[in-house]
């Protein structure tokens, strides 16, 4: 900020230097035009004195008319032609040119300022909050709620003194989505959308957090705002990873394809990305056709029920490798209530089965609703449940798979939540137990 304003001083003292000597030379000028006016009060005297001198008999006339020739002479010496302005216009003039000058210096510096603060972004001389230059990922672990608090007051702090500030709305529902705290989400994309409402990326961001309210279903709301998004830039490729997702969950397997095709023409080729949307688009053409899934076959294949071997060591096509590599796409095990916690849980109480990436982002990767009544309960998370593009099939990395009974039945975890998590796991695997044995604070 400091550096701005020295820089802008620098500006306004290099504009006051291109009026300021114009102003000085006429100032200059105005003194030169005050002492002729001085030399020819001082000659009138003398002739003055001349006639007196003549009248008094002390100058013959001879003497006189010379006299008054030498003196004629020497005035058309000092006083240029034109030099008869008076006395007090001059003095005037005078004045006025050191006012102007002092209202020039004074307006020029008060008028810069005030147009910049009028029509500048003063906002952009103020340190923006450490918020923004924090990486996201450090913040995502077991106790990352805590972890976020002064992000969120920061960012609440600094909205309540600027509302308008779109990318602080956009900022805050980044960090409630991260927290899972979905319906605050929506209301911070909600304001940032108030204000611009045709933005690709926001309209694709607010329907993810939309369908996360929603029991992560993409149909209805959501699939609307990811077509807005789509018809505002055809190649946005968040919008089309989930407009594909959108069309997987309605069985529309046919156009889920041609939507992961378009967002596979934009990633690199040779890119994780890649390879992944590689297996969901043979996924999703071999349920097109009628085959059935990819990833089903491979795991039937597989001997003894175990993981099939690395695609690396197998001819196959691409598509049925990464199939392989991700051990059949599905997640399946128990879930059972602590004895503990039976007293406080209802038969109607929503139960939330779901899995989420051990480390990183803390947004569920599949989820499946069933109620306390249906436990102990069996469960199998597959592609069919996933989102974003990105099917469980193609996810390499561990992941935690957890069970929540909600009273007021929001998929988010709130105070008062019942849970348990399993132990970490990898896509494929089976006989995974979760033993809801905990109460959120």
């Amino acid at each position: 900020m400091t550096s701005f304003w020295v820089v802008a001083g620098i500006f306004i003292v290099g504009a006051l230097l291109f009026v300021l000597p114009t102003l000085l030379r006429k100032k200059d000028y105005q003194a030169g035009g005050g002492r002729d006016s001085t030399n020819i009060s001082i000659y009138r005297d003398q002739l003055a004195d001349l006639d007196n001198d003549l009248r008094s008999d002390i100058l013959t006339r001879e003497q006189y008319e010379q006299s008054k020739r030498e003196l004629q002479q020497r005035m058309l010496e000092d006083v240029p032609q034109g030099g008869s302005v008076t006395t007090a216009t001059l003095v005037g003039g005078g004045n006025r040119n050191v006012a102007t000058i002092a209202l020039v210096v004074l307006a020029i510096p008060l008028l810069a300022v005030s147009l910049y603060l009028w029509l500048g972004n003063t906002r952009a001389l103020t340190p923006q909050p450490a918020v923004e230059q924090m990486p996201m990922q450090g913040m995502t672990d077991e106790g990352g709620h805590q972890n976020f608090s002064a992000v969120l007051d920061n960012l609440t702090a600094r909205l309540k003194e600027q509302p308008n500030d779109m990318e602080g709305w956009v900022m805050l529902g980044r960090t409630y989505a991260m927290m899972q705290r979905f319906p605050e989400a929506k209301s911070a994309y909600e304001k940032a959308l108030a204000m611009v409402p045709d933005d690709a990326e926001l309209l694709t961001d607010y329907a993810d957090i939309v369908a996360m309210t929603n029991n992560g279903s993409l149909m209805g709301q959501p699939q609307e705002l990811i077509n807005k998004a789509l018809r505002l830039d055809p190649k946005n490729p968040k919008a089309l990873a989930l407009a594909g997702t959108a069309e997987f969950e309605q069985k529309r397997f046919k156009q889920a394809a041609v939507y992961w095709e378009q967002l596979l023409a934009l990633v690199p080729p040779e890119s994780d990305l890649a390879r992944s949307v590689s297996n969901s688009i043979a996924e999703a053409k071999s349920l097109a056709s009628g085959k059935g899934s990819i990833m089903a076959r491979a795991q039937d294949q597989a001997p003894g029920g175990q993981n099939p071997p690395p695609a690396g060591n197998r001819p196959e096509s691409a598509a049925a490798a990464g199939a392989t590599t991700a051990g059949g796409g599905t997640l399946s095990g128990n879930v059972t209530l602590s004895p503990a916690m039976a007293g406080k849980a209802s038969p109607n109480d929503s139960l939330y089965i779901f899995a989420r990436a051990k480390v990183g982002p803390r947004a569920p990767l599949a989820t499946l609703r069933l109620q306390v009544k249906d436990l102990p309960a069996t469960f199998s998370l597959n592609d069919s449940m996933a989102r974003s593009g990105v099917q469980l099939s193609t996810f390499a990395d561990e992941v935690v798979v957890g069970a929540r009974i909600s009273k007021s039945g929001s998929p988010m975890p709130q105070s008062g939540d019942l849970q348990g998590l399993s132990q970490a796991a990898r896509v494929g695997d089976k006989g995974i137990n979760v033993v809801i044995d905990q109460t959120l604070p």
